[in-house]
């Protein structure tokens, strides 16, 4: 074990020089470079209207949370049409199933893909009383 760190101690005095007379990388970070842009090539949907939701009247005040969210898995198709929406974090069952229909009801712009609209699945959160 003792000659084993010797020999690791001895090796490293011989690269410490050698480190430090290295050439400078042409990573040099005071060189002006542009950050490489990373991409797919896909577009994500976007919701072409605010999700309104429209509460029964008389609903309590303290039935419905305050600044919660509703996360929500979903497929957009090609036309914009959200289909196999399903909750992931819920808010309360009744408030979740008013989502799940006015997110069903919305159209979205597709996804495209070489400007060719595409179906894709996503994740949506909803925020509630903000």
């Amino acid at each position: 074990m003792r000659s084993m760190l010797a020999s690791t101690l001895i090796l490293s005095s011989f690269l410490i020089p050698a480190v430090a007379n290295a050439s400078p990388s042409s990573d040099d970070a005071s060189a002006p470079t542009q950050a490489p842009r990373v991409s797919t090539g896909v577009s994500a949907p976007v919701l072409t209207r605010p999700i309104g939701i429209e509460l029964p009247s008389g609903l309590s005040n303290l039935f419905l949370p305050e600044n919660k969210q509703v996360d929500l898995s979903l497929t957009v198709d090609q036309n914009g049409k959200a289909s196999d929406v399903k909750v992931v974090k819920s808010s309360n069952p009744y408030l979740d199933g008013l989502i799940v229909n006015a997110v069903e009801r919305s159209h979205f712009k597709p996804a495209k893909l070489d400007n060719q609209p595409i179906p894709v699945n996503m994740n949506l959160t909803v925020n509630i009383g903000q």
